[in-house]
This record gives C-alpha cells, sequence and structure tokens, in this order.
C-alpha cells in the first residue's frame, strides 16, 4: 500500500504480474492482477489457479534472495506472514515461485505495474495468457516438452504410453473464462 501524502492514508494497491514458465517453448505465461495486501501463502493458491496446477507438491518463493515458503520449511519463513505490499516490489522487479521441487517448475514473476485499487474490479484477476498449464508430475519442463513431441506423432512408438493424459488436453488452449471462474473462490 502506498500512503497519499496529502492525507496520510493508507491507498490500496494493485499489483499487476506477469507469470512465465521457465524453460517450455513456446512460453506458457500469465499476466494477472491481485491485491498488495495479499499474503504470498494466498498468492501461491492464486498461482496455482492461474496455472492450472493441483497445489500437489511443495513450493517456495524467493524474493531478494530470501525464501518463502510452508509454515513446516524450518529453511523459509513462514509465507503466511508476508504480504506482497510488505516486500518493497518495485516496477520491473522480478521474483520467483517454484513448484514441485521435483519437477522444478520455475516461474519468473515480474511486477509490470503498481496501480491504484479499483473498486469495479474484483481481484484477483487474469487478464491474458498463452497456452495450457502443463501436466502435473510429467518430469518438469524436459519431461513436458518430450510428451508434446510424441503427442504431436500418433506413429510415435511411446504415443500408446501416453493413455494417461486427458484426450481433450490441447497445449496451444488459454480459457481465460475458466481461470477466472477458479479466481473466484480465491476472492476475498
Amino acid at each position: 500500500m502506498a500512503k497519499n501524502p496529502k492525507k496520510d492514508v493508507v491507498v490500496p494497491v494493485i499489483y499487476q504480474l506477469k507469470i512465465t514458465l521457465q524453460d517450455v517453448k513456446p512460453s506458457i505465461w500469465r499476466r494477472i492482477q491481485v491485491q498488495g495486501d495479499t499474503t504470498l501463502n494466498a498468492f501461491h493458491r492464486i498461482l496455482q489457479k492461474v496455472m492450472g496446477w493441483t497445489d500437489s507438491h511443495l513450493h517456495e518463493f524467493i524474493v531478494k534472495g530470501v525464501s518463502y515458503g510452508d509454515s513446516e520449511d524450518e529453511d523459509a519463513l513462514d509465507e503466511r506472514k508476508y504480504r506482497l505490499n510488505k516486500l518493497n516490489l518495485q516496477e520491473k522487479e522480478k521474483f520467483f515461485y517454484v513448484y514441485d521441487f521435483g519437477d522444478n517448475w520455475n516461474h519468473i514473476i515480474l511486477v509490470e505495474k503498481i496501480l491504484p485499487n479499483d473498486s469495479t474490479v474484483k481481484y484477483p484477476y487474469c487478464l491474458t495468457g498463452k497456452r495450457s498449464g502443463p501436466i502435473e508430475d510429467c518430469g518438469g519442463p524436459w519431461g513436458y516438452m518430450g510428451i508434446l513431441e510424441i503427442l504431436e506423432d500418433p506413429n510415435h512408438p511411446e504415443y500408446d504410453e501416453l493413455d494417461w493424459i486427458e484426450e481433450d488436453f490441447d497445449p496451444e488452449m488459454f480459457d481465460i473464462e475458466k481461470v477466472n471462474r477458479r479466481l473466484r473462490t480465491q476472492r476475498k
């Protein structure tokens, strides 16, 4: 939150963030807006929803070299105690979110804009994005890229082994309405 010098009143801020999944080509990304008073724990749940993850694995945030995570992680600060607006984030600054320490899904989070609160918008809100989130438990970025290669060729010797993937999975699909429906459950 920013202070209004004329009234010395705390003004709610909104962070416009671009979340980009590293090591996947073409790029998978989302642009969202979240309230500044969102805890990192709540932000974790938001990221799960916008990326289509199932929240089945451990995670951590790395902000300015400091690790924030689950309250049971002794090597990280308790993410429930920290809010975005208390991390001194600036426009054009990046921080990181790692999901599933086995597969290592690394997300770069870019603070694109710090905006005043718009009372007509229900936050968090997804503005746009590209491509479907990866399949959970597929071996990380390299495993996912391999699966995509196999799915493109029905004659590939391993094609039939991918019967565990939902038939309607489309790696190019991004359904913003579906993402925003999931986010509605996150709203205060």
